[in-house]
């Protein structure tokens, strides 16, 4: 990929060993303010720093604001440094509570219970466990999920394309399977694309209570336009929302893009795949996922 395209995208749609490390890590973080919560989720999502994301998420608890749930949930099964997944799980003790939404509290709660259970880490086992006893959750080895629903699953189709390109077309479907899934587990982590053994029956899923999830998604347009300075490629794509296994539609999402691109066939083909990408990576990480988490936690 080039990084001399130009985007334009528009969709409708602790290093601790106990807690005695963490705590002075706390008081060592630099002091919060009520309208960094933004900045400060942005820095524990995407900051290459693992003291940056540790500061971040010890400064997102600290203010205590609701919106900082979701993403220390993520930081908990996604982070590599163990203090920062810590201090996640520590977090998420001290922000769930009687006034956390349904949905957002299960996703919490989920995370905080696959920590506890597999962490490779003695120190996050160990938080999470002590997290999930804050919260008033029974903490054990079989699967207690709070009210409104446990875990979730997400099944990704096939995709498809509209385009009739006979060459690219099968490439373009699996960049699309290959993104969703990718995104998912970048923005989701608390959600499963997988399952061990296959694909699940309704059957398996009600046993393990997990909640079950059907996306897909439809290439209808892909265009070259080719001017004396530069070329542009943009596309189209629709991808649906359905429960899974009955696979019932409930929402449908359109997005699109445009990629500007020299006028070699090389960069126009890698400009096809750019916009198809960031199309699909918007529509899960924007749409999709906020999506799947109410639909969740609704009764």
């Amino acid at each position: 990929m080039t990084s001399s395209r130009v985007f334009r995208i528009g969709v409708a749609c602790v290093r601790a060993a106990a807690i005695a490390a963490l705590l002075v890590v706390v008081a060592r973080a630099r002091p919060a303010w009520a309208d960094n919560v933004d900045e400060l989720i942005r820095q524990l999502e995407n900051d290459d720093s693992d003291k940056v994301r540790l500061s971040a998420a010890l400064n997102l608890t600290k203010l205590g604001d609701q919106r900082a749930i979701l993403a220390l949930a993520k930081a908990i099964g996604n982070d590599g440094d163990k203090s920062v997944r810590g201090a996640a799980a520590v977090g998420l003790g001290k922000l769930v509570g009687d006034k956390t939404k349904s949905s957002i509290k299960n996703l919490a709660v989920s995370a905080l219970r696959r920590a506890a259970e597999s962490d490779a880490s003695d120190f996050v086992r160990g938080q999470a466990d002590k997290a999930l006893k804050a919260i008033g959750v029974t903490t054990g080895t079989g699967p207690t999920p709070p009210p409104g629903g446990g875990a979730i699953y997400v099944n990704i189709g096939p995709m498809s394309s509209k385009t009739g390109d006979a060459a690219a077309d099968p490439k373009l479907k699996a960049l699309m399977v290959k993104i969703a899934a990718r995104t998912m587990a970048k923005v989701a982590g608390n959600m499963a694309t997988t399952w061990p053994g296959g694909v699940p029956t309704k059957a398996m899923l009600d046993a393990k209570s997990t909640l079950g999830f059907y996306v897909d998604g439809t290439l209808n347009d892909l265009k070259v336009k080719e001017s004396r300075s530069s070329t542009t490629v943009s596309c189209k794509i629709n991808m649906l929302l359905a429960s899974f296994p009955d696979k019932s539609i409930f929402g449908l999402l359109t997005g699109g893009a445009s990629v500007q691109a020299s006028g070699s066939a090389t960069d126009i083909a890698l400009a096809r795949e750019d916009c198809v990408s960031a199309v699909v990576e918007d529509l899960i990480a924007k749409k999709i996922v906020p999506t799947i988490t109410t639909k969740a936690g609704s009764p």
